[in-house]
């Protein structure tokens, strides 16, 4: 979600970023910083700096003299994936519940609002939407945290993970229910039942990766 504060090789970041883990730049693909500045209507320093990022966070590779190349996706890495967040996220929740403000209140709020909207079912088809709804969800723990060092190792674990599950979408997973189990997270945090925040978000990290193991 962007915002105001935010800069332009911050933007160019998020939107290469949901390129790769919406396939739209496919594993093994070319990355041009010509073309994507292009794309997205920025210059190419941001793209740049952008590429940059991602390539620390090892969804793009680069080979010297041979080019850039959008990473590939090994589903083996799932376990190893799901290994740490079942241990921080979790925790992340618990911190949540204790720390979160009043601007993390208004969020979750809106957040349980626009789960509200899917719950009526028969929503499957929105797929794009339900993810990003997911991914922000995840993002306000996250950011409810307070802790930033956290935040970030979170979030770049759960790119690696998002980019897995988008290559089970095509293979049957039940995107539409795992996206609504996020409300008993959220009304925990809410509510500021650290605990049950916790078990909570464990039991869905731990179905997450069951569901995707039997799908790929």
């Amino acid at each position: 979600m962007t915002t105001a504060t935010e800069s332009l090789a911050e933007q160019a970041y998020r939107r290469v970023r949901r390129m790769i883990c919406t396939a739209e730049l496919e594993p093994g693909a070319v990355i041009s910083e010509a073309e994507l500045s292009e794309q997205l209507g920025v210059g190419r320093t941001p793209v740049r700096e952008a590429v940059r990022a991602l390539a620390a966070e090892h969804l793009i590779d680069v080979y010297p003299r041979r080019g850039m190349f959008v990473a590939g996706v090994d589903p083996r890495d799932l376990r190893s994936i799901s290994e740490v967040r079942e241990q921080l996220e979790p925790f992340a929740a618990r911190l949540a519940a204790t720390r979160r403000d009043e601007d993390d209140l208004a969020e979750i709020d809106d957040l349980l609002g626009n789960l509200a909207a899917f719950e009526s079912g028969g929503l499957e088809e929105h797929r794009a939407a339900l993810m990003e709804l997911d991914e922000r969800i995840h993002h306000v723990v996250y950011r409810a945290s307070h802790n930033s060092y956290l935040a970030h190792d979170l979030d770049s674990y759960y790119t690696h993970a998002l980019r897995i599950w988008f290559l089970g979408l095509t293979k049957g997973t039940h995107l539409h229910q795992a996206v609504l189990e996020h409300r008993e997270i959220l009304e925990a945090i809410r509510d500021g039942d650290a605990e049950r925040a916790a078990t909570v978000m464990s039991k869905h990290i731990e179905g997450f990766e069951a569901e995707m193991r039997l799908a790929l």
